[in-house]
């Protein structure tokens, strides 16, 4: 076959844009038209602004109804595990509280054991259904954390199944090394050596390309800010960047140590004082909120959501999908939580889970409908943006696309 004389690979004209193209606002475009080629949008505007008859200008044109946005970007999940703690679930029901479970030998390790125990192959068939729910539901880009394994084994077939989940289902997963999730129970006792150890897996691991970025518990039953630090100051010697589960359950000042090191993000952040958001909009800090885990929990401290309007700190909305605490399947669903729980907007929730979502991974590249941004985005069927964040559950995605292929 000869090579297309098209300009572009793909077209769709007729659906509503929400472009998030500026500081506020959709950035919406109604009759649009959205043209890509090489993976990368070419052309985003309205319909009777393209430059000729759309049957010359791309190898494939769609006649869609409803709205474009850009695809979801699932900032914060732990997707990769083996089992399921819904027994847990039960226990909190019954009154249990999560610090209670966690400190019976529930929690955190017992996710770990089941984890350890799994082939990589069986992770890789465990985690599959939990990536995919993630992309049916408009997801095009998701960052995977490690924090099962604990050991040095463990951790590295967590971030080699994230890796391989990415090269299978044809989406970009950014890679979390979060060994300093829990401690052991070889290591009972014995945090600071448990952090030695941490220290001592993580260039291995980078050198072997599993680690984008590198996550710590900062908290009273997780490590503390001295051994959080010695966390960050290892990624900081290879260069990563780091980021931080911070002030979940308390005010342990993990916003203001993760800020310090010009991190990423700081998550969860219900407790996070009012210097600790000066400190990250000083630094550039994305706040990550994470309702499903506020949800499950049935959590009653909002985070300082004001203060981060004030500040100009941006929102950024994930699933935290995890076994324990979040086991959350729909990134539209995170933000539905948000507006429902933290009393977002629709458009601070579709901007969390896009634009600020990319800025909380170190992405530039996504995140908005602009041309020369990656051709990620997801249909809707849908009469306005707001019923993204309306319908409890419910299949509203007609389409979803990552670098210009349709993956459903």
């Amino acid at each position: 076959m000869g090579e297309s004389r098209n300009q572009w690979d793909g077209l769709i004209v007729g659906a509503s844009l929400a472009t998030l193209d500026g500081a506020h606002g959709y950035g919406a475009i109604e009759n649009g038209a959205l043209g890509w080629k090489d993976g990368l949008l070419t052309f985003v505007g309205p319909r009777d602004a393209l430059p000729g008859d759309p049957i010359t200008l791309a190898d494939e044109v769609i006649e869609a109804k409803g709205w474009i946005t850009p695809g979801l970007v699932d900032c914060h999940t732990h997707l990769v595990f083996a089992g399921d703690r819904a027994g847990e679930f039960e226990q909190r029901l019954q009154g249990a509280s999560y610090e209670e479970i966690a400190r019976s030998g529930g929690g955190i390790v017992s996710s770990v054991r089941a984890t350890r125990g799994a082939s990589e192959e069986e992770l890789l068939v465990q985690s599959l259904p939990r990536a995919r729910a993630l992309i049916a539901d408009g997801a095009t880009t998701l960052e995977i954390k490690s924090g099962y394994g604990l050991d040095f084994d463990g951790e590295r077939k967590m971030l080699r199944v994230a890796r391989r989940l990415g090269e299978k289902l044809g989406v970009m997963v950014r890679t979390t090394y979060l060994a300093a999730h829990a401690l052991p129970p070889e290591y009972a006792e014995r945090a600071d050596d448990y952090i030695d150890a941490v220290v001592e897996w993580l260039p291995k691991l980078h050198a072997e390309g599993l680690v984008d970025a590198v996550d710590a518990f900062c908290e009273r039953i997780g490590f503390d800010a001295a051994q959080t630090r010695r966390v960050f100051e290892a990624a900081r010697a290879l260069g990563l960047p780091v980021k931080l589960h911070a002030d979940q359950l308390s005010d342990g000042q993990g916003a203001a140590l993760v800020a310090e090191f010009d991190g990423l993000s700081a998550d969860h952040v219900e407790y996070t004082s009012e210097d600790g958001v000066k400190a990250m909009a000083a630094a550039g800090t994305v706040a990550v909120l994470l309702p499903g885990a506020f949800h499950v929990l049935r959590e009653t401290r909002l985070p300082p959501l004001a203060a981060f309007r004030e500040h100009g700190v941006p929102m950024a909305v994930a699933t935290d999908c995890n076994p324990g605490t979040s086991p959350l399947l729909s990134l539209r669903q995170a933000m539905q939580l948000a507006c429902t729980h933290f009393r977002l907007t629709p458009e601070e929730a579709l901007r969390g889970a896009t634009v600020n979502a990319a800025k909380a991974l170190g992405l530039a590249d996504r995140g908005a409908l602009k041309v020369g941004m990656r051709a990620d985005f997801a249909l809707w069927d849908i009469d306005r943006p707001a019923e993204l964040c309306y319908w409890l559950g419910g299949r509203l995605a007609q389409a979803v696309y990552a670098s210009g292929r349709r993956l459903m």
